[in-house]
């Protein structure tokens, strides 16, 4: 059993994966799509419920602990001044012009119009008509502002209102620093809160293997492999919308158009950061490689680095946000729920926030987006169905995404730095000026 752990939990799920799929298709082609269907749903099912129970027990205490935690972390901004003042902005703009992408990338895409409404039903059949109802409620744009301010926060809580949750989580947050030294001790039990959410999180995804499973299994005998169609869709959607996001909003937006800096040297400087955040999937366990390069190879002062950095891997995931709305539209779509502007605008807003929270861990950012789900009116139950199904294919996807929260770290160190006059340009354009110089000694002398 040792042995099963010390395997990395990717190679495990993929591993599940693989496992699922065969059974499910033996079940299916071999006792046929009826009464491989029924085993599956009799014997397997339970198994990928369980997980998703897990799951959704996840989400509530995932948003609050750690939004609140990740307001905190911030600090006071008249303490950081203008430094704080430049690094949150450009951190929230770049996180709203990353969701507005995703959303227009999965409008373009459509990654889960080729899945059938019944998908994602419960056992009855139920679930899309709760879905149609709950859309159908929700009332206008204005009805749907108020009603993100709770007018009881536990009620909220006890419910699992996100768009509420997230409101109070900000609130409090804020009225934690603006308490000072008084509240140190209830920021610190936000901040072991939120760590003790991380240990549960991490305890659920060792589960994650044997829920895959069974949701796999399940998937393949009831619905065949056409439904792995949307899978494909949607990581080509988000693919496409990080690196689009990195080209043009950071290198030709910060980097060349704000900055005046060349964006070769900046993608050449963190290229090992970039490497270390596709492999591990992680924005805390790649922060010490993107500090190096910042410092390194961009010419970002220590103090500048040593501050934003830190700061960036605990709210800075426009990546998560790209993918927060990708995951939203693709439940919608997969409902065949019309999606109205007003649920864009709001969409838009809470993946900005919850992103905020986002915990640098692997597979955080899907199990948020069931705060997404609930805002196009999916019901839990459908949304945790929606995680489920995504889920085994997530590592693909969140490598991607990561790699995207840490080249938007870098890229915000590096405008800091620059306005703050902490920038080294010699060391920034080392690369550019050693070609320079090469190229000069390859040119003949004038005779």
């Amino acid at each position: 059993m040792a042995g099963w752990f010390k395997i990395d939990l990717w190679k495990r799920v993929i591993a599940a994966l693989v496992v699922g799929l065969a059974v499910g298709l033996g079940l299916r082609y071999g006792m046929g799509a009826e009464a491989g269907g029924a085993f599956a749903e009799t014997w397997i099912k339970w198994i990928g419920d369980l997980f998703l129970r897990l799951i959704r027990m996840l989400i509530v205490p995932l948003v609050f602990f750690t939004l609140v935690s990740g307001i905190i972390a911030m600090g006071d901004p008249k303490r950081l001044g203008s430094l704080g003042a430049r690094t949150l902005g450009t951190y929230l703009g770049t996180t709203a012009i990353a969701v507005t992408l995703g959303l227009i990338m999965a409008t373009i895409f459509q990654p889960g119009a080729s899945l059938t409404p019944d998908t994602f039903a419960n056992a009855d059949g139920s679930g899309l008509e709760d879905a149609r109802a709950r859309a159908d409620a929700a009332g206008g744009l204005v009805d749907r502002l108020l009603n993100i301010v709770p007018t009881n926060p536990i009620e909220a809580l006890a419910s699992g209102n996100i768009l509420q949750i997230i409101f109070f989580a900000i609130m409090l947050g804020v009225g934690i620093l603006m308490a000072g030294k008084i509240a140190e001790p209830v920021a610190k039990w936000f901040d072991g809160a939120s760590e003790a959410m991380m240990k549960v999180t991490i305890i659920v995804m060792e589960t994650a293997p044997i829920g895959v499973f069974g949701l796999m299994a399940t998937v393949m005998a009831t619905k065949g492999l056409g439904v792995l169609q949307s899978l494909g869709t949607l990581a080509i959607a988000l693919y496409l919308a990080c690196v689009l996001h990195m080209i043009f909003t950071y290198g030709f937006g910060i980097i060349k158009g704000v900055l005046g800096l060349p964006v070769l040297a900046f993608f050449r400087g963190i290229t090992d950061a970039q490497a270390v955040a596709y492999s591990t999937a992680s924005s805390s366990a790649t922060l010490p490689v993107t500090i190096t390069c910042a410092e390194e190879n961009l010419g970002v002062d220590k103090a500048v680095a040593g501050s934003v950095l830190p700061l960036g891997a605990t709210i800075n995931m426009d990546g998560t946000a790209i993918y927060i709305g990708m995951v939203a539209l693709f439940g919608a779509q997969a409902m065949g729920i019309e999606v109205t502007l007003s649920q864009y605008v709001l969409v838009a807003v809470m993946a900005t926030l919850v992103s905020i929270g986002a915990a640098g861990i692997p597979s955080a950012g899907l199990l948020l987006s069931g705060a997404a789900l609930t805002q196009v009116g999916i019901p839990e139950a459908q949304a945790a169905l929606i995680i489920g199904f995504i889920l085994p294919f997530d590592r693909l996807l969140d490598m991607m995404r990561t790699m995207t929260n840490v080249t938007g770290d870098a890229a915000v160190a590096t405008a800091v730095a620059k306005w703050e006059g902490e920038l080294d340009e010699g060391v920034f354009r080392a690369d550019d000026n050693l070609s320079a110089h090469v190229d000069d000694r390859e040119k003949p002398v004038p005779s």
